[in-house]
């Protein structure tokens, strides 16, 4: 198949001098008119087709479904420290409801995962006529078309309706992108690409369809006869397919060889599970949470969670809350504003290390009981902004020594 006319159509359609030229579909040069380049194993990987491989599947659900349950909060500077916010309208947008129709939590998911897919997630900002936000919608893939100002340097954003393209400024897209702006998939595409094929070779093992279970070999003319004897020897071995208990007779000069798996075939595993790391390199996920165990102990799995939260997800949460700030809070309020994730649920595996270190903080009044209970998203409590040691400090009555007589 030839593709020819697109490229010079659209230079022609520009003013650019036309040069008449027809290209492949599989040739390098189709690949970077269009700057897309098929991976080297020939498998189709784009984002909905890399779904079909499990452990793409498992780490796209895990990022975007872990930050669409994670709760969001907007704070305050108070006099008594930070307090949430919950008199503002962007409260409820980031923390309940984004619409009529979908939750925050929903819509983060649902963005993140356009993310993971595709690069980028965005959302539209609704305002009332004063200009405080009031609505969040979702702004389908493909709709969105990114452009930076030349005097500014602001990004704006065409969006295109079925009425036209309508544009709009980076205060009122919620834009959720990946590092360098491109899915983790399209970086990841040979090693997703090769886990497909190898996914697929292992199907058609086991389906006898990749190494054939018995080979009949014999030396028969290559004529219409010969023709009809090969149709009766693979009649007589269906037959003793059937029915192993009858005797298999083959005509003279032949042989069965049954092929043996070979060392190459014996690491096929090996392979497929290399395979599972480079997908978790590619998403900075660690590999015991595409449940892959083979290094997996009760005492790295607590540590490789509190890894995904640092490294993998920590930088997810944060282009939400920057994201959150330029769309939902005006520049004053940024000040003394700010959106901040609760990550307590993702950190009580290790809740025990946790108490342990509030408490030798407090004792060595280092810390206020008030500031732990910030660091947990706790409400302070009268009396807790001082420093004291909690082991010798008690609150009882003191006990009256009774006189000597």
């Amino acid at each position: 198949m030839k593709f020819a006319g697109i490229v010079s159509g659209a230079k022609k359609a520009f003013g650019f001098p036309v040069e008449q030229k027809a290209y492949s579909l599989n040739s390098t040069e189709f690949a970077e008119a269009f700057n897309y380049r098929p991976t080297y194993s020939g498998v189709n990987v784009g984002g909905q087709q890399a779904l079909n491989v499990p452990a793409v599947l498992q780490a796209v659900r895990l990022i975007s479904e872990t930050i669409g349950s994670l709760p969001v909060k907007l704070y305050r500077d108070g006099p008594n420290g930070k307090e949430e916010a919950k008199d503002h309208p962007a409260y409820k947008l980031a923390h309940s409801r984004a619409n009529a129709e979908f939750s925050a939590g929903n819509l983060r998911e649902l963005l993140t995962k356009n993310a993971l897919l595709y690069g980028s997630g965005f959302g539209r900002v609704q305002r009332f006529d004063d200009g405080s936000p009031f609505e969040i919608y979702r702004i389908k893939h493909g709709c969105t078309s990114v452009y930076e100002d030349d005097i500014t340097g602001f990004l704006e954003y065409h969006v295109s309706y079925p009425g036209g393209t309508t544009i709009f400024p980076h205060s009122d897209i919620l834009h959720i992108s990946t590092f360098d702006g491109v899915s983790p998939i399209t970086h990841g595409r040979e090693a997703i690409g090769l886990a497909a094929i190898l996914e697929r070779s292992a199907a058609q093992l086991f389906a006898s369809g990749a190494k054939p279970s018995v080979i009949i070999k014999t030396q028969i003319a290559d004529n219409d006869a010969g023709a009809n004897k090969w149709k009766n020897i693979r009649k007589d071995f269906q037959r003793w397919q059937e029915d192993p208990r009858e005797p298999l007779i083959l005509p003279p000069a032949s042989d069965i060889e049954q092929p043996v798996m070979s060392s190459t075939d014996a690491q096929f595993i090996e392979n497929r599970v290399f395979q599972l790391d480079e997908i978790a390199r590619a998403f900075g996920v660690p590999q015991t949470l595409l449940f892959e165990l083979n290094r997996g102990t009760w005492s790295n799995s607590e540590q490789l969670a509190q890894q995904f939260l640092t490294l993998c997800l920590r930088p997810w949460l944060d282009r939400w809350q920057d994201a959150y700030a330029v769309c939902l809070l005006t520049e004053e309020e940024r000040d003394t504003y700010y959106f901040e994730f609760v990550v307590d649920d993702l950190l009580r595996a290790d809740s025990t290390a946790r108490a342990e270190i509030f408490a030798k903080l407090i004792a060595a009044r280092a810390m206020t009981p008030n500031e732990a209970r910030a660091a947990m998203n706790m409400p302070p409590l009268p009396g807790g902004d001082e420093l004291m040691n909690p082991h010798t400090i008690s609150s009882a009555a003191p006990v009256q020594v009774p006189a000597k007589e």
